[in-house]
This record gives structure tokens, C-alpha cells and sequence, in this order.
């Protein structure tokens, strides 16, 4: 089958980063689905991952987790699936990646694709959906304000593909009000689209430009990008006893001046439940077939951004480029093979 690989970690400039192969196809056994790709996206994992971690010596590791496909063969302990079904999911990190024409996915991980999208639109949802969701209802826990304080949700990096997904589920499922943060005019214009109440900059202190809003202090802040950065400034912008999530990796993360306040710190990983293999594993599924019947119900819409073309080491070495220019607004994603 065709793939695309690398099997040394170089910078997305040169073309051994990502190349064109052939692998095996697989073959599904126990509660692994066989799905044939259709469409991918591209996430801020990818780049890390092809910077940190190399294959051994002689293999190729195959990038990518999300996914939207057909599923064309189930192992023997599959329940939920058939072959034919059209599903969308966001993998495992620990095993190989959906940048092929054939991949392994186990079932209680996996989606229904939403009806009313097409390949490339579902593929752009599933890994920044569970992120979103699983920080905004398992982690933050939004339905639970902090007494006293009205409901508000400071999203950083708003316009990016966590951002895009955390601002819609935070109106269609949260009463509260949704503050973004974006630093250009079209991503500005971008998450006031999606839903956004109030739009701030990120390139200039956040504090001041979150007091000046007719609002009180946010109860909550989801920061998906450069936490390290405006730290300082989330610690006093948030209320008392308010909460705080990330997602990325800061160098440091001093949870000291947190103390004053009495502010709860939430990180989010979406593999986690797939790595560890917790008993809720299966929760992923379900909020995804959740995520399928809001989109089917107009309540929530893709956040493809661009979509580059067929699968190949070209383009995804595009990809990969425009995530670590961090410039991306919404999803970036690749729709089949070449013929």
C-alpha cells in the first residue's frame, strides 16, 4: 500500500523529512477496524513527533491521526462497526498513523463520519473535537461555574484547530460567555464566525484587554498555544478559584503563583485514553458520534481550513511547514491518493 514515512528526523525543509513509500498492507485482528483512508488532517503532533522520535534503524515511521475512511475489514472481537461504514477518529500516537491508504484503528476510538460532510470536512475533526470536549467537560468541567462569578471562557489561540472546535462546544453546550484571542484581521474575523463573544490579541498583554470587557473575570482559560508566554498574565486575569487547561508543552510551567487565588491546573493529552487503555477508553467514540449528530444538526460546522490535495510527501511536508509557521487558521487537510 502507499504511504508516506521518514525514517530519520530532519527539519520539514528537506525531502527526506517525508517521503513517498510502500508498506504492507495490514491485517485487523481483535477490536481493530481495517479502514481505507479517504481524507487526513494535519495537527501540531505531527511536527512534533517527526522532530522527536525516530523509527529504528531500517523502519519507516508513519505519521498522522486523523482520519476519515471506509472500514473494509473488522477483527474477530469488533462489535460496533461493518464493513462499509464511513467513520472518522483520531488514532493512537503509540501505533502506526492514518499517512496511508490502509490503517489499523481500534473500534472504541472510532466515530461514525457525520453524514452531511464530506471526506476532507470530517477529516479535519476528530483529534481537535476530543481535545476540545475532553478539556472543556472533563478536565475544566464548564457546566460547574465558580459561585458568584458569571460564566467565561478565555480560548487562547482561538483561531487555531483546538480553538476553532473549543469556541463552537463551548456556545452550543456551555451558558457561558466565549472570549477568543486571535492577533490578525481574518482569524480575528475567523472565531467571531465560529462564535466568539469578544475578541482580544494575543501579541499584547491579554490581562488588560480581558478587564476592559464589559464581563467579570473569566471563570475558566483554555490555553492551546504559547502558554508559556502569557503565564503571568492568565494567573491575574482569572477569577478566584477560577480554572486553568493547556495543551501544549511549555518549557516550564510554575504552578507556585496559582496559590493565591485557589486556581485549579487542568493538562490535556486526547491520547491518553488510548495509550493507557482506560476503561473509558470508549468515551472517545461516543463523543464523537456526539460531535457527528451536532454537525448532522447544524449546530456545529467543520473547521477545515485548506486543503491541500491528494496524499503525498509533498504536500504534507506543506502541511507540516505551515503548522510550525503557526500561522494555520483552521485544519489543514489532504484528500486521497494520487490515481
Amino acid at each position: 500500500m502507499r504511504a508516506v514515512g521518514y525514517q530519520t528526523s530532519l527539519p520539514i525543509e528537506n525531502p527526506a523529512s517525508l517521503q513517498d513509500i510502500d508498506l504492507p498492507k495490514p491485517t485487523p485482528s481483535g477490536r481493530d477496524l481495517l479502514v481505507e483512508i479517504k481524507a487526513v488532517s494535519v495537527n501540531p503532533v505531527d511536527t512534533k513527533v517527526r522532530l522527536r522520535a525516530a523509527p529504528e534503524a531500517g523502519q519507516w515511521k508513519v505519521l498522522g491521526w486523523d482520519a476519515a475512511g471506509v472500514v473494509v475489514g473488522t477483527g474477530a472481537d469488533v462489535t460496533e462497526f461493518a464493513v462499509g461504514d464511513e467513520v472518522f477518529y483520531a488514532g493512537a500516537i503509540d501505533r502506526s498513523g492514518t499517512n496511508a491508504e490502509f490503517h489499523l484503528v481500534d473500534e472504541r476510538i472510532v466515530g461514525r463520519k457525520p453524514r452531511t460532510l464530506n471526506w476532507a470536512e470530517a477529516a479535519a475533526l476528530p483529534l481537535t473535537a476530543i481535545t476540545a470536549w475532553e478539556m472543556l467537560f472533563d478536565r475544566l468541567n464548564i457546566r460547574q461555574p465558580t459561585p458568584g462569578v458569571t460564566p467565561s471562557i478565555l480560548i487562547i489561540g482561538g483561531a487555531g484547530g483546538v480553538g476553532s472546535v473549543a469556541i463552537q462546544l463551548a456556545r452550543v453546550l456551555g451558558d457561558l460567555t466565549v472570549i477568543a484571542t486571535a492577533s490578525r484581521p481574518e482569524t480575528q474575523e475567523w472565531v467571531k464566525s465560529l462564535g466568539a463573544h469578544y475578541v482580544v490579541d494575543h501579541s499584547k498583554p491579554l490581562a488588560a484587554q480581558v478587564a476592559a470587557l464589559p464581563i467579570s473575570a473569566p471563570t475558566f482559560v483554555f490555553s492551546t498555544t504559547q502558554t508559556e508566554q502569557h503565564l503571568s498574565e492568565i494567573v491575574e486575569l482569572l477569577a478566584p478559584q477560577g480554572h486553568f487547561g493547556l495543551i501544549d508543552d511549555p518549557a516550564t510551567l510554575d504552578a507556585v503563583p496559582f496559590k493565591r487565588k485557589s486556581l485549579s491546573l487542568h493538562w490535556e493529552l486526547m491520547f491518553t485514553r488510548s495509550l493507557f487503555g482506560t476503561a473509558d477508553m470508549g468515551a472517545q467514540g461516543k463523543l464523537l458520534n456526539e460531535v457527528s449528530r451536532l454537525v448532522d444538526e447544524g449546530r456545529l460546522r467543520t473547521t477545515l481550513g485548506k486543503n491541500l490535495g491528494p496524499i503525498t510527501a509533498a504536500a504534507l511536508r506543506e502541511a507540516h511547514a505551515l503548522i510550525e509557521s503557526g500561522r494555520a487558521k483552521g485544519k489543514i487537510v489532504l484528500e486521497g491518493f494520487p490515481a
